[in-house]
């Protein structure tokens, strides 16, 4: 039975008007904003997943406000910008949710990623035009203090060396043990030139005197006072911390073991340090890696599947260090602290950078440092890169100590497939890339002739790191340089393939070999180095061919390649400007495998590789083939004629041998690869590292080491040889030669940023955006100028330094050295702040100084206008599994992002609320009601 409400409000005093009451239920039931597409209501008639990615697929805009619907007559435009924005990233979710879907085909995902791509850049370029009334919304965050995460290093007149005792202090040192001696080398200004001084150390010296870190320390530190200067030597602790393991799929955690100590080499600005040794002997490095994927085990219960790790992921890229047969330093007798699986001969074992991916070459430059070209999906914690994938150089000392860092700063993804360093320390790296890579000013932000399809490159690095010239070359199809090397007057060759013609060229069909000539030259003073082709040839058959390795010996330039499935050596002759022409060729049979190396020694041409017993034919044969994949080795006459001094040396055992790398030096031929596993081994199976020097005219193994790694896993990928790189000072951690005290201040050195990158700057209550663009000689300082200018005053900029060591006091001000500085952006006291705004597809600043887009601004200071910050970085893929997750996270936060700024431009109540004392009738009417419906329910 429905009780009227008006007959008992009138029994017990009260009064009701039913016009007023349904007048009052329309008024509180009014609709405040429109209804948002991800409401319960909206989301039962939008399109699923599927659909959103079919539209994404079939070429449908991503951003479209005419779609957005608003069911509230008069609503701010500001409704329909959102609701279509959150329409574009919920599409560009469902693409990646897409790519992960098992058995999708590499063709599908392709077109996932590339629409993905199309969709990133439709909603940059959209958040750059829309114009919101009442909220300011950004593609990058909201904050009020921005800091680059790219940094650049400060001058540091400190060294520290690896480990060099684990233990307490008053222990011997085991590295400072037997004949230990070496100079301590101090160059001092002297007017305009230097002086260099050499002070002895022996340790023969201290006697009967224990030696251990102190006493050696400061017997080294008493000659450094007497010969008068301010270097000292002290240690430093490292200090030991619990490690946590896995077993059987539990973590357990082992207590913290001995603390470690390294030696620490104290400078002073005026003072440079280096070390020699008496005694040396040739080193050998090689790049390899160790361990083991993790292991996993996955269980269903009720339909829902887990995953669960049992054994985590052991891989580590490594380099070692070995010290060659031979000279006069003393071979060592163990590892050094902290290292693992040694092997005889071995110097030391350094960890690479986490971001390393692969190594594919590196070389020794005429200082004994050693250069390693990478490939990082990640930049270096203070270098982060700009696209999926970047091209990293890296520089080393002779103590396995990284010095210098160097990323090609490509926008999409480059792979680094060769290295050369000239007799004056130039270098030159050469690989492939896809996506932009500026090579002047003039063709900043511009992709090859299609922006999906690899190109060759070339880079040219002075011997400080510094880059001099890059040169892009690429047929229509996609092509790679593999291999390079410099000729007389500093021509660069390099040599590759490519499946269509490449510029002034014409293709034979397939993927075809090629080789390219470049010339640098400064046209006028001041104008900058300008690098150009000077020749080229395209050669090959019919089916696939390619250029493996190419050498320079005087006036002849050689190529290697597997063409058609033949092992083919060329020979181009080169005339006075270094331009080459087909002079002869050699077709050494079927090759079942693959070319390692080319080079030119004491008259023959040297060619290694790997294969099977496939009919190669080079001469006499001086080992034979063990009946499995073997390394080969063949020496040929320079003019490529079949000769008999001609020789053929196969080395390996009966199962699978490789050839990762090769190097010839003085004749002899260093090579390092897989040995010796089974045909039908499993990825979980051990695999070991060999090294092995080889006589090409004898085949006469002359030394040989094999080892495992981590997991029972070790895969060497390049080697390099130092002459009389190996001594006494390896085993105490100090380098040969002069410790790098500085690097370069520039941004296009210690960053991934190019010259022509850019990011725009524009006023945080809208306005005409300013550039800010990458010169050539930008450093910190400028680029802190040019944003202040840009900003106009509305933003202070200021370099901030961290991790330096402290040296002593000027003032009230602590001086210190080495550590790392950044750029720190915040709003001038008092203004609202600015915008930062990514730059064009292709030459992004932003990426490589690792800053955000977005609104910086004090949040107090701007009461008018809420900013809301998608967090979308402008460089996400689909490229990988990990890429993938990440754009789905990010996603994530900007979807929430647009739901907040929609919560954000709910109207405010404006109407009076009642204050005071509640009326006496008021109070009356409420209490006779309750009492009324008391008598009802009998309560």
């Amino acid at each position: 039975m429905a009780v009227n409400s008006g007959y008992l409000l009138g029994l017990y005093g009260g009064s009701y008007d039913p016009a007023q009451s349904a007048a009052l239920t329309k008024s509180v039931a009014k609709k405040a904003q429109p209804t948002a597409p991800w409401s319960t209501a909206a989301q039962a008639t939008a399109p699923k997943a599927d659909a959103l990615v079919r539209q994404a697929m079939g070429g449908r805009a991503f951003v479209n406000e005419d779609a957005a619907q608003l069911d509230v007559k008069g609503a701010s435009a500001d409704y329909k910008k959102l609701f279509a924005l959150y329409q574009g990233l919920d599409t560009l979710n469902a693409l990646a949710n897409r790519a992960t879907t098992k058995g999708l085909s590499p063709t599908d995902l392709a077109l996932v990623q590339k629409r993905f791509a199309a969709g990133m850049e439709e909603i940059g370029t959209y958040l750059k035009k829309a114009d919101f009334e009442a909220l300011r919304l950004v593609q990058g965050t909201s904050t009020s203090l921005s800091k680059t995460t790219a940094a650049v290093p400060r001058d540091s007149a400190n060294s520290i060396t690896g480990p060099v005792h684990e233990g307490t202090l008053d222990t011997p040192v085991a590295a400072f043990a037997g004949d230990t001696r070496f100079s301590i080398t101090i160059k001092v200004p002297s007017g305009q030139s230097t002086t260099t001084t050499s002070i002895a150390i022996d340790l023969s010296e201290l006697g009967s005197t224990p030696r251990t870190l102190d006493a050696v320390t400061g017997f080294i530190n008493g000659k450094l006072q007497a010969a008068g200067f301010q270097t000292r030597v002290g240690r430093d602790q490292i200090k030991a911390e619990p490690k946590t393991i896995t077993v059987n799929g539990k973590p357990v955690t082992l207590p913290a073991g001995p603390d470690k100590w390294a030696l620490a080499i104290r400078g002073t600005s005026t003072e440079t340090v280096g070390f020699t040794a008496p005694d040396t002997s040739d080193a050998v490095y090689v790049v390899q890696s160790a361990g083991a994927a993790a292991q996993t085990t996955t269980t269903t219960v009720n339909g829902v599947k887990t995953t669960k790790t049992t054994v985590p992921a052991s891989l580590v890229n490594q380099l070692l260090k070995f010290q060659s047969d031979g000279g006069t330093a003393a071979m060592p007798t163990g590892g050094n602290v902290g290292e693992t699986h040694w092997v005889d001969g071995r110097l030391s074992q350094e960890k690479l950078p986490d971001e390393v991916k692969t190594v594919r070459a590196s070389a020794v430059g005429p200082d004994g440092s050693l250069w390693l070209v990478a490939d990082v999906e990640s930049g270096p914690t203070n270098q982060p890169i700009k696209g999926s994938q970047d091209v990293a150089l890296l520089k080393y000392d002779t103590a396995g100590r990284l010095v210098a860092t160097r990323t090609l700063g490509a926008a999409s993804t480059a792979s680094g497939f060769a290295l050369a360093v000239d007799a004056d320390g130039t270098v030159a790296v050469a690989g492939s890339v896809t996506g932009s890579l500026n090579t002047s000013t003039t063709d900043a932000g511009k992709t090859g002739e299609v922006a999906t399809v690899a190109d060759s490159f070339v880079t040219v690095f002075d011997k400080d790191g510094q880059e001099q010239w890059t040169q892009r070359r690429g047929a229509r199809a996609a092509d790679e340089a593999t291999s390079v090397a410099f000729g007389a007057n500093g021509v660069v060759y390099i040599g590759g393939r490519a499946k269509s013609a490449m510029t002034g060229s014409s293709p034979v069909g397939g993927w075809d070999g090629y080789v390219q000539a470049f010339k640098a030259g400064e046209p006028y003073p001041t104008a900058g180095i300008v690098a150009k082709t000077i020749g080229q040839a395209q050669f090959g058959t019919g089916s696939d061919d390619g250029v493996d390795a190419v050498t320079v010996d005087g006036s002849n330039l050689y190529t290697a390649g597997v063409e058609n499935g033949r092992a083919v050596v060329r020979r181009f002759s080169l005339d006075a400007a270094g331009v080459p022409t087909l002079a002869s060729t050699r077709d050494l049979g079927a090759i079942a495998g693959e070319i390692a190396g080319l080079s030119v020694s004491n008259g023959k041409v040297i060619l290694t590789g790997s294969s099977r017993d496939s009919g190669l034919s080079a001469g006499t044969t001086t080992r034979a083939n063990s009946g499995g994949k073997d390394v080969f080795v063949a020496a040929l006459s320079t003019n490529l004629v079949a000769a008999g001094t001609d020789r053929l040396t196969w080395y390996g055992q009966a199962g699978e041998d490789s050839a990762a790398d090769v190097k010839v030096v003085d004749g002899k031929v260093w090579v390092t690869g897989i040995a010796n596993r089974a045909v039908d081994a499993k990825d979980t199976d051990p695999t070991k590292a060999y090294l092995t020097r080889l006589n090409p005219l004898t085949g006469a193994v002359e030394y040989t080491r094999t080892w495992s790694g981590e997991a029972d896993q070790a895969k060497p990928m390049t080697l390099a040889v130092a002459t009389n790189g190996a001594s006494v000072l390896d085993r105490l951690g100090l380098p040969q030669g002069e410790i790098d005290q500085s690097d370069s201040k520039l941004l296009t050195a210690a960053t991934s940023v190019r010259v022509g990158d850019r990011f725009y700057i524009s006023p945080a209550d809208g306005g005409r955006a300013t550039a800010v663009t990458i010169d050539a000689k930008d450093t910190l300082a400028t680029l802190a100028r040019k944003i202040s200018v840009a900003s106009a005053g509305k933003l202070k900029v200021t370099i901030a330094s961290e991790g330096g060591a402290a040296t002593g006091k000027d003032g009230e001000t602590t001086t210190t050295t080495g550590g790392l500085q950044r750029l720190s952006i915040t709003a001038k006291d008092g203004k609202t702040g600015a915008v930062l705004t990514s730059g064009e597809t292709g030459r992004d600043a932003l990426l490589g100084l690792g800053l955000s887009s977005g609104y910086i601004g004090v949040a107090a200071g701007d009461t008018k206008t809420r900013t809301f910050g998608l967090g979308l970085p402008s460089n996400l893929t689909l490229s990988n599994a990990d890429a993938i997750k990440a754009a789905g996270e990010k996603l994530q936060g900007a979807l929430k992002a647009v739901r907040d700024a929609y919560r954000g431009l709910a109207p405010q109540d404006t109407s009076a609320s009642a204050k005071g004392a509640v009326p006496a009738y008021l109070t009356s009417q409420i209490s006779n009601y309750q009492a009324a419906l008391s008598r009802l329910t009998g309560s």
